[in-house]
């Protein structure tokens, strides 16, 4: 005789079965999450990294418009020669600067004395917390105690963890406030028990970049031997011009802007290149090379080298492969249409720099290499040293280069930063390098945390995490994503946008009946061919592009979902996408001609400076259409530009947005 199974053994195979499934769909969903995340997450980095390729082959540029161009009439020390004497004795000149200005009793501000004392420090905190400005008098008192303190400091600066239990290692900041003032929450603030090493790259793409430093400065002065400051390469005025500093100076402190922003180039100049602890743990921004020498580094005058971006004079016109930096200035993206106008604008550019004995003596092309290998390079995996062409700048060292500068000068490990982190700290190396980042919120809302090291006297480290938005604990994770998701694929589109034309030549090589579409491979070869940015296009593809029935891609549905915000009827296409595309080089152009921090320039420096850039760049437009569409943007015809207006006319608006919006 059978026997049947009972009722409850078929509801516990049920509710077995319904639970299996709901894992499946569970663990099905999280993965779809990550994917998007991590190609989100690598969108940001390529635009990233191919934003400072553009910068650092634009350099020679940027220099020669420092150099030179602004050199008319009176001349603000930003837009001048780092070794003009005129310029040094300007720098020497600023603490006279300084003491002329009143602070009024209508300030209401911290009010600093030195030396500085705790309380100071407290008191700027307190107000920076509380979105309250310091007087620009204070700013510059600070600075300069700060420049001449700095000049004291060796090179690479020696901690010991004998005088404390631990000592605290933080990552880039970029201009994040809310990410220090968090880490002095749980960390505690700096004093002589509680020493810390802060890695680089305070300053640019955040919003309070001056804030941070203001605050880093102040428990430097008052505890000079507790808190050590390396130098990131942002600390650096041309990355500044790009990267949003000097527009945030400027910004806050538009009258007495000049002044702090030269006095900051010196002082980022003097800033250490490295920190090593108990001889065995080496800190420093970047990283290492095959030809990376401490002692070498321990020797040279670090503050001759104001900016990283300009090689010494002696490199010339020369391609330096090691690095990746064309001293010549070329946008990859324009390399092949560069050949045309290149002979004469080099000559130009080379028969105007300086000649003068009396000049003080520029960095050496050895001592330029060594410091921007240190500032600017990365670890990989694999054994060997290459330039680091994502970046452009610096190379990649592998294991058996750590290895070797290990040996060579006893280390245990090498901890550095100079790279996004979605944990905000990564190990590699066999444990030997330690990344540390300490800017959360990176690229988007809920994008990485932070992190910061806490290294005991037994040279462990211990690894903390935060992140500084209350806002993102709000959202579940598929809100977090997908915010992050939007962000990541509005920049990329915007990119896409702005090289309208070379991939619509791309895509037509591939379609040769004219049809307008193309395979979803030939799709993704010419995406790559133009943009080069190294990402999954072909996982991309359906958030870029639409298919037709056939599965073929109608590639011009890539342009379907921009528009330009104000459409200027006087600019040819060509015109307004080479005006997207160099958006933010025309930015750094303005403000080295704005030397009266006024918001407007005549329309002849302009037309002038544009025609000098274009020449450069070997682009090819008519002088006519431009000269009209900076007529049109005169509204009141008082012959000068207001360029926050001329950058609002090329703003981008998604049409996905509009039509929320409508």
């Amino acid at each position: 005789m059978g026997c049947n199974r009972s009722v409850p053994d078929r509801r516990s195979e049920r509710v077995i079965k319904a639970a299996i499934l709901i894992q499946k769909w569970y663990r099905a969903t999280m993965a779809r999450i990550e994917m998007r995340r991590r190609y989100s997450l690598s969108i940001f980095r390529s635009i990233e990294y191919a934003d400072e390729q553009d910068q650092l082959q634009l350099s020679k540029f940027f220099s020669f418009m420092l150099d030179h161009y602004t050199n008319l009439d009176s001349v603000s020390p930003i837009s001048t020669s780092p070794t003009d004497p005129q310029v040094v004795g300007e720098c020497l000149r600023i603490t006279e600067f300084e003491e002329k200005i009143d602070v009024p009793d209508s300030y209401y501000g911290p009010r600093l004395s030195f030396p500085l004392t705790v309380g100071d420090a407290n008191a700027l905190i307190h107000a920076f917390r509380n979105k309250q400005r310091l007087h620009p008098h204070y700013v510059l008192q600070l600075l300069c105690e700060t420049r001449r303190v700095l000049k004291l400091m060796p090179n690479i600066t020696h901690l010991s963890t004998s005088y404390s239990k631990d000592i605290t290692i933080c990552g880039d900041l970029h201009g994040n406030l809310d990410d220090l003032l968090l880490i002095f929450y749980k960390n505690g603030v700096p004093s002589e028990q509680n020493r810390y090493v802060f890695n680089g790259d305070y300053v640019d793409r955040g919003k309070n970049s001056l804030e941070i430093l203001i605050i880093l400065f102040a428990f430097f002065l008052i505890y000079p031997n507790n808190i050590s400051l390396n130098r990131g390469n942002h600390e650096d005025y041309l990355m500044n011009l790009r990267y949003g500093f000097t527009k945030e100076v400027s910004n806050k402190y538009k009258e007495h802007s000049t002044q702090i922003l030269y006095l900051l180039q010196d002082v980022f100049s003097w800033l250490p290149l490295a920190t090593i602890i108990d001889n065995k743990v080496l800190i420093l921004h970047g990283g290492i090379s095959d030809t990376t020498n401490l002692d070498f580094l321990k020797a040279l005058e670090r503050n001759k080298l104001k900016s990283l971006l300009q090689p010494p004079k002696s490199v010339g016109g020369r391609h330096n492969q090691k690095e990746g930096i064309s001293t010549t200035g070329l946008s990859k993206h324009t390399a092949s249409k560069h050949d045309a106008g290149k002979t004469q604008h080099d000559s130009s550019l080379s028969s105007t720099e300086p000649s003068g004995s009396n000049l003080p003596a520029g960095p050496t092309q050895e001592e330029w290499k060594q410091i921007l290998d240190v500032l600017w390079s990365d670890p990989r995996s694999q054994n060997g040293c290459k330039p680091n062409k994502s970046r452009g700048a610096g190379c990649y060292f592998g294991p058996d280069v750590t290895a070797k500068i290990f040996q060579r000068y006893n280390l245990k490990i090498l901890i550095r930063s100079h790279e996004f982190k979605r944990e905000g700290y990564d190990i590699s190396h066999g444990g030997k390098v330690i990344t540390i980042f300490s800017a959360s919120n990176y690229y988007e809302e809920g994008s990485n945390r932070g992190a910061y090291i806490k290294l005991d006297p037994e040279l462990i480290p211990r690894f903390v995490q935060f992140q500084s938005s209350n806002h993102t604990r709000r959202l579940n994770i598929l809100e977090r994503v997908g915010t992050i998701e939007s962000s990541a694929l509005k920049s990329l589109q915007e990119l896409i946008y702005a090289h309208r034309s070379e991939l619509i030549s791309a895509f037509a090589q591939y379609d040769l009946n004219g049809t307008g579409c193309i395979s979803v491979p030939d799709w993704a070869a010419a995406m790559e061919s133009v943009l080069q940015l190294e990402l999954p296009w072909r996982m991309l593809r359906p958030r870029l592009a639409q298919m037709n029935p056939d599965g073929q891609v109608d590639f011009m549905s890539c342009f379907y979902d921009l528009k330009m915000d104000q459409p200027i009827k006087e600019a040819q296409p060509a015109l307004v996408e080479t005006l997207c595309r160099y958006r933010k080089d025309l930015e750094i152009i303005f403000n080295i001609i704005n030397k009266d921090n006024s918001g407007l320039i005549s329309l002849e420096e302009f037309s002038q400076t544009w025609r000098l850039f274009t020449s450069h760049l070997g682009i090819d437009v008519q002088d006519d259409s431009f000269d009209k569409l900076v007529l049109s943007i005169d509204h009141n015809k008082d012959g000068h530009i207001d360029f926050n207006e001329f950058l609002e006319a090329f703003h981008f608006v998604h049409r996905v947005e509009e039509k929320a919006n409508s």
